[in-house]
């Protein structure tokens, strides 16, 4: 279905869109707790030793869990409490340039209006056509998928549930075919089973969601003359869970800190979780990030040493049960039962599609935080650097430059030493300077020079040598402790506190480096970090899109806001200095990519401006910098995650669908999308033009 421009000035109270029941399950309510990062540049660690008291810790811990339920405001990740809106939103009307389909190479075409349908919709002259669905069967021997009789057994031949990032890879030889792999963040259990009772799950239910975690890789064939992709039962069919065993590489592998009854070795990890975004690899692999792995661990309350308390804390660990009651079934997730159990969670990961027999990687030398991503860039003499942000309110972003040289080719010597890379170098923290801060009073208001702009510095925290040994740069901390609580190093150093960093992108056509900041809705709070040139409003609701001139392999670095989203009738938003009634509103940055053309394209998550999540085109160069276009919404309750953008076709993953407050698997919200009276199945979509052709042209 589609829908005409309209712009899009949509009123709003400012409040996320994302339902609660989401944020209980995605992150573990993260917004309705004390935002973890309480250091004020001092090593969190000797906070806790000199001024706080064992008792003190634990109370403050306690007072931090909330009850959370349909009618709460969760702040950035809240429930939207306003009147819903219609099946399309339309407040005013885009600029006749928009509107009437031109643009740069790339983004011509009429702009989706934003809009309450329950449907991908897209724009005209474009088709789509879902690629796999939550329960798709990926080898021959799997069952066709029966909601109603789910078993852990089948779930692993599946596709699973609550696809994120995508990744396309050719398979040489054979032309229009390729390696879909997808990440999948999180498993929403009372969409999942009929009857299900959190209180109570059971143990089938729990390894079905086990199953459900992880990634798949599954061969697709695309059709000549559309841009359609078709899943077969190919050879590099996979599915790796909760259960799939991991080798774990780098200056933390052996390290006390990550030793468990079931692996004294600390070498040894079985499962991975919460994949949020990823990227593929110049050498074909693909890295993909844990990011809220905290929400599974259960008694951290229970914990009565002040020292391991305060790092639990740290990384948002708190309370008694997990939502999910998966510690009843694996005391490794009972926090004092297996104490270093959660710190061999929240790495970069790394997959070799190409062999379904092989083992993955966790990366220690890249450290351990929410990983959002990491995504890769090559400099002029082979260096790999690797950039990842921290998906929290306040945390940081970082970076790893490799001492290792990438080898071309896809020869098996070449992959083997290329699936080293990320094992020997440096790791970095960003600190960030604005050129005017004293114009900054967390209105939004554009300083004087017209642009939100400064300079940077990478902070080096940790380095990794030939040897796999590490070397601890940050006074008072091991190696070891550096690699496995790196947020507490980026505290020591006086890292800049974000808005939310989450994917990162080097754009591979100028090498500048972009960030999506989702929102920080406790930015200038009292006690709170006030906003500073790169996070310029308090309050933050709808986010901004970092832009970054680095050096890559050094560091220091330039940089400015490409976007302040939100509404463009406000005074609050900016986009790149482009006309701002020429633009589509965007809210909630989260995933980035780039088009042939060198364009970027972001994909949404909470659009707090009362319309479906979706996927826009942006601008960065020449007169039309900033211009940004909506390029296609999902259905209601979803979120736009793994934006692929190439000649032929645009993928997006379609995450949660239906997933609002007021929907049961009996009311479902959405009946996307198989229609009629279906539950919802997270899915991924292609979107091609009409009777084939390129992408925005």
């Amino acid at each position: 279905m589609n829908l005409k421009p309209l712009a899009l000035f949509v009123k709003h109270d400012g409040m996320s869109s994302r339902a609660s029941v989401t944020c209980r399950y995605k992150c573990g309510n993260a917004c309705a707790h004390n935002v973890p990062n309480e250091s004020g540049g001092e090593y969190f660690g000797d906070i806790v030793k000199s001024a706080m008291t064992r008792r003190g810790l634990l109370r403050g811990s306690a007072a931090t869990v909330l009850a959370v339920g349909a009618g709460s405001v969760l702040a950035a990740c809240g429930n939207d409490t306003a009147t819903a809106a219609p099946d399309s939103v339309d407040s005013g009307s885009l600029g006749s340039g928009s509107a009437t389909g031109s643009g740069a190479p790339g983004t011509v075409f009429s702009p989706v209006a934003p809009n309450k349908q329950d449907a991908v919709v897209v724009p005209e002259g474009y088709e789509q056509g879902v690629v796999i669905r939550w329960g798709d069967p990926l080898f021959p021997d799997a069952p066709a998928f029966d909601f109603d009789n789910q078993t852990a057994a089948a779930a692993e031949k599946q596709f699973a549930f609550n696809n994120d990032f995508a990744g396309l890879l050719p398979i040489e030889g054979q032309p229009n075919a390729y390696l879909l792999v997808v990440n999948h963040e999180y498993t929403t259990e009372p969409s999942m089973f009929r009857g299900y009772d959190p209180e109570n799950p059971t143990e089938e239910q729990v390894r079905i969601g086990w199953a459900n975690h992880g990634l798949s890789v599954v061969q697709v064939e695309g059709e000549a003359g559309s841009g359609r992709l078709t899943p077969k039962f190919g050879r590099y069919n996979r599915r790796i869970t909760a259960l799939t065993e991991f080798t774990v590489t780098g200056p933390a592998a052996g390290s006390d800190l990550l030793k468990t009854a079931a692996d004294p070795t600390g070498t040894r990890v079985v499962g991975t979780l919460n994949n949020c975004a990823g990227g593929v690899t110049p050498w074909g692999t693909v890295l993909s990030g844990e990011e809220n792995f905290n929400q599974y661990f259960a008694n951290t309350d229970k914990v009565t040493d002040p020292v391991a308390a305060a790092r639990l804390k740290r990384y948002g660990l708190e309370g008694e049960a997990s939502e999910r009651k998966w510690e009843r079934f694996d005391s490794r997730f009972d926090v004092v039962a297996e104490p270093n159990e959660a710190n061999r969670f929240g790495w970069v990961v790394e997959i070799d599609p190409w062999d379904p027999t092989s083992t993955p990687v966790k990366h220690t030398a890249m450290g351990r935080f929410k990983h959002e991503a990491a995504t890769v860039h090559v400099t002029d003499d082979g260096t790999v650097v690797a950039y990842s942000g921290d998906d929290e309110r306040f945390d940081y972003m970082y970076k790893f430059v490799s001492s290792r040289k990438m080898q071309p080719g896809n020869s098996s010597g070449a992959m083997r030493h290329n699936m080293t890379l990320m094992d020997a170098g440096t790791l970095y923290v960003a600190k960030l300077t604005g050129d005017d801060p004293a114009a900054i009073d967390g209105s939004g208001k554009l300083p004087a020079s017209g642009v939100f702009a400064g300079t940077g510095q990478w902070i080096p925290l940790l380095r990794t040598g030939e040897d796999g040994r590490g070397e601890s740069l940050v006074d008072g901390m091991t190696a070891d402790e550096v690699a496995v609580f790196t947020r507490l190093a980026g505290d020591k150093v006086g890292a800049t506190k974000m808005d939310r960093p989450e994917d990162f992108e080097p754009n591979p056509h100028t090498g500048k480096v972009y960030v999506a900041l989702t929102n920080n809705t406790k930015r200038g709070e009292d006690g709170k970090a006030a906003a500073d040139t790169a996070n310029p409003r308090n309050n933050n609701k709808n986010g901004q899109v970092l832009e970054i001139d680095d050096q890559h392999a050094g560091t220091s670095f330039t940089w400015n806001l490409l976007l302040v989203c939100g509404d463009p009738a406000t005074a609050d938003t900016y986009f790149g200095g482009f006309d701002k009634s020429q633009v589509s509103p965007i809210s909630c940055p989260d995933n980035l990519a780039f088009d042939p053309h060198g364009n970027l394209w972001v994909s949404t998550d909470g659009n707090a401006l009362k319309s479906n999540d979706g996927l826009f085109s942006v601008v960065l160069e020449g007169d039309r910098r900033g211009e940004t276009k909506q390029f296609l919404t999902v259905p209601v309750g979803a979120e736009t995650c793994g934006p692929i953008v190439d000649e032929k076709r645009v993928i997006v993953c379609v995450q949660h669908p239906g997933e609002t407050d007021d929907a049961s698997i009996e009311s479902p919200s959405s009946h996307w999308p198989d229609g009629g009276d279906a539950q919802p199945r997270p899915s991924v979509v292609a979107v091609w033009k009409s009777g084939g052709g390129r992408i925005g042209l």
